[in-house]
């Protein structure tokens, strides 16, 4: 039974290794700016069967691998500052989503009929999100977090979050069932989830549970921790049993939080830290290793498939950069560029998409690929041209330098 054990494990065993060692190689040289999730999957790839052929994707490796896209959209959701949606940001954010996406079809049509892509609204909807994980540790590295810069990009990405997640669950869920069917089953778990949100609202004003969960949140129950496992988890069965995604219902878990998770008397400060030590330490990472062990290198060798890369990156920059335009009203004309860069960078949500489009038959293989090359090039390319931009500014090159980074502070990707 033990050599069994062992047998089983030596997949995952071997995952996780990787895990530890991309982030740290990245920690041997600071002054490569790179998201250690591009060196996960990169290195998945390496070791898996389009190369060295050291790991193959068994129940264990598959069964944290989809706690860690569950977390990955958890931890998406609980960046969401709703705060900040309000006022003319809100409305200039979410007009801008709208010309994206309107871009983002046309372009996915224009790609159907050049025998690009296979699905143009799902190419659209693929091509509308931001990774909000990057976007926010560059504009906390160049000072401007608190800017109006800085809140209008960040709105700018939640809602093309948010919107990309219920986009994709709507129009193609694992489930067959009809539009109108889902949009009620999507009116479903929005419901369950305000009533969700209200309850939680509601029971942390009880004096008494307030007093138990301060004495239990730093003792070996972590019970805020656990609370917020119990959600996800939650959520994500209802999802599923309702035959909606999985990253709908784990993304909603994480916009409660971020939600009704504000304690003036801040008696739980270490509480988002603890979620993140759980997901980036632990579970996340397994997923884009596993997504690199997955990820059909062959289908990329094609000179064909290998043309469609740069073609997806462009199309990248012009649906999600285009609109940035619209800023010009209320930031200064050179951060206009710095927004569409850091708009246009996006990973995360790509492949957790293309795993969804291939399961279902709605992108091939081969396209897939593309669209997580291209993903990978906009996350190395992008947020390094707009932080370099941002240098160059006179003023943000002083405020960086008046309040200099903590060392060891690492660029998460969401």
């Amino acid at each position: 039974m033990a050599a069994t054990v062992e047998l089983e494990f030596t997949n995952l065993l071997i995952v996780v290794a990787v895990g530890f060692a991309a982030p740290f190689v990245l920690g041997l040289a600071p002054r490569l700016r790179l998201p250690s999730v591009v060196l996960e999957i990169v290195a998945g790839i390496v070791v898996g069967p389009s190369v060295l052929g050291w790991v193959e994707v068994d129940e264990p490796v598959a069964v944290m691998s989809v706690v860690g896209l569950t977390f990955l959209l958890f931890l998406a959701g609980l960046e969401i500052e709703f705060p900040k949606l309000r006022g003319p940001v809100l409305k200039v954010a979410l007009l801008s989503f709208v010309v994206s996406f309107a871009i983002a079809i046309a372009t996915a049509l224009i790609l159907s009929a050049a025998g690009v892509a296979k699905e143009p609204l799902f190419i659209a909807i693929v091509l509308s999100a931001t990774s909000l994980g990057i976007v926010v540790p560059v504009l906390k590295d160049s000072r401007e977090i608190g800017s109006t810069f800085g809140q209008l990009v960040i709105a700018a990405a939640t809602i093309a979050d948010f919107a990309t997640v219920i986009l994709l669950s709507l129009f193609f869920s694992r489930e067959a069932s009809s539009t109108t069917t889902k949009v009620l089953l999507l009116g479903g778990l929005f419901l369950t989830a305000v009533l969700v949100a209200l309850a939680i609202a509601q029971v942390q004003h009880a004096h008494r549970i307030r007093e138990t969960l301060r004495r239990l949140q730093d003792t070996t129950a972590q019970i805020r921790v656990r609370g917020a496992f119990v959600l996800m988890i939650g959520l994500v069965a209802l999802a599923t049993n309702l035959g909606l995604e999985v990253i709908l219902g784990a993304f909603i878990a994480g916009a409660i939080i971020s939600l009704v998770d504000r304690d003036e008397m801040m008696t739980h400060p270490a509480f988002r830290r603890k979620l993140e030590a759980a997901g980036f330490g632990v579970f996340i990472p397994i997923f884009f290793v596993t997504s690199g062990v997955r990820y059909d290198l062959d289908a990329l060798g094609d000179t064909s498939t290998l043309a469609h890369v740069p073609i997806f990156l462009a199309a990248l920059l012009a649906i999600r950069g285009l609109p940035a335009l619209l800023y010009r009203p209320l930031v200064p004309q050179g951060r206009v560029a710095v927004s569409a860069l850091l708009q246009s960078t996006s990973l995360p949500f790509i492949v957790a998409a293309t795993a969804i489009g291939t399961e279902i038959g709605v992108v091939s293989a081969a396209n897939a690929a593309a669209l997580i090359a291209a993903g990978l090039l906009s996350v190395v390319l992008f947020p390094l041209s707009a932080l370099t931009l941002l240098k160059r500014d006179p003023e943000t090159r002083a405020a960086m330098t008046a309040e200099p980074v903590p060392p060891g502070e690492t660029v998460h990707a969401m």
